[in-house]
């Protein structure tokens, strides 16, 4: 390790050690007045301090970026032990954080485009629109008059992220303080396998300009296109978008809250199906919104690739139990995909009981809403280690990023409390269904399917074996 990522490391560590020994000075102190407190007295008194330790990992954490800023992203959006109060406090670093000095962006565009940005764009704000834990995005116009966003990379970001992980014991201290109710283990696992893929901005730039080109002329779904000759490695151009943040959609009537979960709905689990790729960070930072379902999706800096093999068994998992309604084959499945040990000692009941959560607002049609008591259950669930099924369960390599659906998507669509009749909707999506449009969006996006002739990639499901 160099002296550089050591003395890094030692700095960060002993910052986030602070925090942590403040908050538990903070429930030391309080502890005397919980004790004598009884009922909703108890309750206030335990939010009041929840919300300053919120308030406390907000502003320490959003001046240090990197691994520990996105603990807090994680934790605001989807850790169901935070009040309403202390998630509204934390989700400030879900888009708006401190952002580096116009000199240092400016210092980064003319190392990695050759000139400062006064030369390379026709125009340049140096103040940026949004700051996040790797980046921020700064408004210009090229120079043949497009309007664009420039994600613009933290320099030194990359030692910064390597002495965070490298913190194994902080980080573990780190996520029982923002995500106290998860598996710290497994977190920490998904933030080591996937955090470092963002900082390659050429990775993000191709992910990006594939999902654009797929989706291009959607009637709800956008993706802003490249602009290749201004990115780079540290540097990503694209086109500028425009639209409402997650908070404001959250006060418009829940009939365009449903409207827009529908959207993300479909972009969701259509480029999962039809392209075989996720993009894996969910969070309510990248998402702009407008009227009528209009969803433009932002960030493409964890995009996961499935392989036709990869998909066959997740599309057979959910044609058995939800289609067939046949648990031998479902529970084969899972031991095809690597998430059960075959012939565990486990009945085929406990197999189903354990996973159906999952799976409920698809297994039956009728409309459903998801709320955030679903979206507890759901994380509840991933993480329950306590079940018999725990010893015989696995989460193979190539599946560990999915479950950003389970842990972020459907937290977003319980925050908006959105209804629909999932299932008719997912049989439109399913290969193994393809059954016709079942709401307007779905029309619409019938109607794009004809005009571009956009196929799904092959998905083979395997026959039920008999019994």
């Amino acid at each position: 390790m160099s002296m550089k990522i050591s003395s890094l490391r030692v700095s960060r560590g002993m910052a986030a050690l602070r925090l942590a020994a403040r908050g538990g000075a903070r429930y030391a102190a309080g502890a005397p007045r919980l004790f004598a407190a009884a009922g909703e007295h108890r309750q206030r008194l335990r939010s009041d301090l929840a919300l300053q330790t919120a308030e406390d990992v907000a502003a320490t954490l959003g001046t240090m970026k990197g691994v520990l800023m996105k603990l807090g992203q994680m934790a605001s959006y989807v850790d169901e032990g935070l009040s309403p109060a202390a998630r509204r406090t934390l989700s400030r670093l879900q888009d708006s954080v401190p952002p580096m000095s116009p000199e240092l962006a400016a210092q980064v565009i003319t190392g990695e485009l050759g000139a400062p940005p006064e030369r390379v764009f026709a125009a340049w704000d140096p103040e940026p629109i949004a700051a996040a834990s790797i980046g921020q995005v700064h408004r210009a116009i090229t120079r043949d008059g497009r309007a664009a966003a420039v994600k613009v990379q933290y320099p030194g970001i990359a030692e910064t992220i390597e002495a965070d992980l490298g913190n194994v014991g902080l980080l573990r201290r780190m996520l029982k303080i923002t995500a106290p109710s998860q598996d710290v283990d497994a977190l920490l696992a998904e933030l080591r396998e996937r955090v470092s893929e963002e900082l390659d901005y050429r990775r993000e730039a191709r992910n990006q300009q594939l999902f654009a080109d797929y989706y291009d002329g959607h009637p709800t779904i956008a993706v802003p296109r490249i602009i290749g000759e201004l990115s780079t490695r540290r540097v990503v151009t694209s086109e500028l978008a425009d639209g409402a943040r997650f908070a404001e959609l959250a006060s418009w009537p829940q009939a365009e809250r449903d409207l827009a979960a529908e959207t993300i709905y479909r972009f969701v689990f259509r480029s999962l199906y039809e392209m075989h790729a996720f993009n894996g960070d969910p969070h309510p930072g990248n998402y702009l919104f407008r009227g009528g379902g209009k969803v433009t999706f932002l960030d493409f800096g964890l995009v996961k690739h499935f392989t036709a093999e990869e998909m066959r068994p997740l599309a057979a998992m959910a044609k058995h139990l939800c289609v067939d309604n046949d648990p031998e084959a479902f529970r084969r499945a899972m031991e095809d995909a690597g998430f059960l040990v075959p012939d565990a000692p486990v009945s085929t009941e406990m197999v189903v009981e354990h996973m159906a959560v999952f799976y409920d607002t698809v297994r039956e049609p009728g409309p459903r809403t998801m709320t955030g008591e679903y979206a507890t259950a759901v994380t509840r669930r991933f993480f329950d280690f306590r079940s018999p099924l725990a010893a015989y369960a696995r989460i193979p390599r190539s599946y560990v990023i999915l479950q950003r659906i389970n842990l972020g998507v459907f937290a977003l669509l319980g925050d908006l409390s959105a209804t629909a009749d999932w299932r008719r909707i997912a049989e439109e999506i399913w290969p193994f269904v393809q059954a016709p449009p079942c709401t307007p969006i779905g029309e619409a996006e019938n109607a794009w399917r004809q005009t571009r002739k956009v196929a799904a990639k092959p998905v083979f499901v395997a026959a039920a074996k008999p019994t």
